[in-house]
């Protein structure tokens, strides 16, 4: 029997164990098909979810949100004392973010800044339970130390795209590809976290603070 399979079949397989069919989840996902505008996706958003009950998260902050999708899952996870902090330029975003999870009854648990993602942290400051990172792909080696020095010991820094569509294989020498290699080159060395990378959709880095 062959030992090799890929990653597309590990998505499939998986899909068809999680049954959950809400409705808000469903509807936004509906859109992102149609927009071609890039989710987490529900195998992902089941391990952000996961991990953030894991570690008892109640202070979540997303560098880089859309309409909130990820914030879907963080804000249930986080339950009604929880905070669930995303950014976003897009003024339509927000708005759609804010029309989706107060359809979900999680609204107030979230909290909106548009400006850029490491400037709304920078200013925001405070201490954090998780810090979920999706921002353009060149500035992902930035948010490292500043994830560090905003992350309780035992918090955790989780980035998507890890994989970025197979590019980081090829080595490809766009800017984006770079900065993806660089960043999973930087944090797996960083003395400040224990990192891994769950091959879940585009490759999913869960680095722990130490």
């Amino acid at each position: 029997m062959s030992e090799e399979f890929t990653l597309t079949q590990i998505d499939t397989y998986l899909q068809q164990l999680y049954t959950d069919a809400d409705p808000v989840r469903l509807e936004m996902e509906e859109l992102a098909r149609q927009r071609r505008f890039p989710i987490v996706g529900p195998l992902a958003g089941r391990h952000l979810d996961q991990l953030a009950r894991m570690i008892g998260a109640q202070r979540v902050f997303e560098l880089g949100s859309g309409y909130g999708y990820s914030a879907l899952y963080f804000a249930r996870a986080v339950g009604p004392a929880g905070q669930v902090h995303c950014t976003e330029l897009d003024a339509e975003n927000i708005r759609l973010a804010e029309m989706f999870l107060s359809q979900a009854g999680l609204w107030e648990r979230v909290t909106y800044h548009q400006e850029e993602a490491t400037a709304a942290l920078a200013r925001v400051g405070g201490t954090w339970d998780i810090i979920y990172n999706d921002i353009d792909k060149v500035g992902y080696p930035a948010t490292i130390d500043l994830a560090y020095w905003h992350l309780r010991p035992g918090g955790l820094f989780i980035t998507d795209n890890l994989f970025w569509h197979g590019r980081v294989f090829t080595g490809a020498a766009d800017a984006d590809t770079q900065g993806v290699i660089e960043f999973t080159r930087q944090l797996f060395a960083h003395s400040g976290f224990i990192t891994s990378i769950y091959p879940a959709r585009d490759g999913l880095a869960v680095a722990l603070r130490l």
